[in-house]
């Protein structure tokens, strides 16, 4: 969305005699206190502060008592990013109080740098009306943008509360389907208890944080091999904690990296240039009615093509 289609308040200042002599981001600043210099700034590398009727090459240049200044107040990106969108949700369930949906590979789910507008957030502020008064519209987990699958969503900020306590708890139930790099080692089934923190090296990525480093946060994951061929194995992977990438990085510290996966070691392979992975059941208790409710999701073409091509079979029960 363009700055232009939403309203622009222009101000028309002028340099009081108190700042004459001083830096125009600082005197900037001083008379439009209610904004932050950071949004400030930006306005000024977008053209947007006129300084005696032109744009200042440098925020250091010295102003002059007098001096015209014109202001246009812009939306940030952050604030156009937070509208309505309509988009064809997957809705798997839904009542007034809790949505389920399955969210296709490639949708983000909340706006963030380089991704303002088209998210399901967005999509959800369109879906219904209270989605706006609740909290990340009523978002309580996320998956990664390249991950399918199902998520919850509270509808009330009843259930909105009530779900964040269920899955801090570890009252949610969330199992995955992955596919994974190379001949299955060890055995069939393992916890993986590795602490996840950010990667030193490499700032976009997470990582098994050593216990004496202590900047990890406490991860589990239960892993267990469905099925192998000769490049590429079946595993279903539940979560007991939700670290940011946790499956990914725990699949790598196994020395699986999931299949198309390539920022934790993995390679594209059978046509998959995204990371293998789908959320494909949740079990919980309905947050406001207590009714035991279990969902489970198909993987996508995509997911299923390389499945077939790496000779696997997927059954709807493997995922339980």
């Amino acid at each position: 969305m363009d700055a232009t289609s939403l309203d622009v308040e222009v101000r028309d200042l002028t340099i009081p005699a108190e700042w004459h002599g001083e830096r125009f981001d600082r005197a900037l600043a001083a008379l439009i206190p209610e904004f932050s210099r950071s949004y400030l700034q930006q306005l000024m590398a977008d053209g947007a502060v006129l300084l005696r009727g032109a744009a200042p090459r440098k925020p250091s240049v010295k102003v002059q008592v007098g001096d015209p200044l014109r202001v246009e107040l812009r939306p940030t990106q952050q604030a156009m990013a937070f509208v309505p969108e309509a988009m064809a949700l997957d809705v798997v369930y839904e009542d007034e109080h809790l949505l389920v949906v399955n969210k296709p590979a490639g949708l983000v789910v909340h706006p963030a740098a380089g991704h303002w507008s088209g998210t399901l957030l967005n999509g959800l502020l369109a879906h219904h009306a209270g989605a706006a008064s609740l909290p990340r519209a009523g978002i309580v987990h996320r998956l990664d943008k390249d991950t399918s699958g199902l998520m919850l969503v509270g509808k009330s900020r009843q259930s909105v509360e009530a779900l964040v306590r269920a899955i801090a708890a570890r009252d949610v139930k969330r199992e995955y389907l992955a596919l994974a790099l190379g001949r299955w080692q060890g055995a069939d089934t393992c916890l993986v208890d590795q602490p996840i923190g950010r990667d030193n090296r490499n700032r976009l990525r997470m990582a098994v944080i050593r216990e004496e480093v202590g900047s990890g946060k406490p991860a589990q994951t239960t892993v267990t091999l469905l099925e192998q061929g000769e490049q590429v194995c079946l595993v279903h992977c539940k979560l007991h904690t939700g670290r940011t990438h946790q499956i990914r990085v725990h699949m790598g510290w196994l020395s699986h990296p999931l299949l198309g996966d390539t920022l934790y070691g993995g390679k594209s392979l059978l046509g998959m240039e995204r990371q293998a992975l789908h959320a494909a059941r949740l079990s919980l208790a309905h947050p406001v009615s207590g009714k035991a409710l279990a969902f489970e999701s198909t993987p996508p073409a995509d997911w299923m093509a390389a499945l077939d091509q790496a000779g696997l079979h997927y059954n709807r029960g493997s995922s339980v």
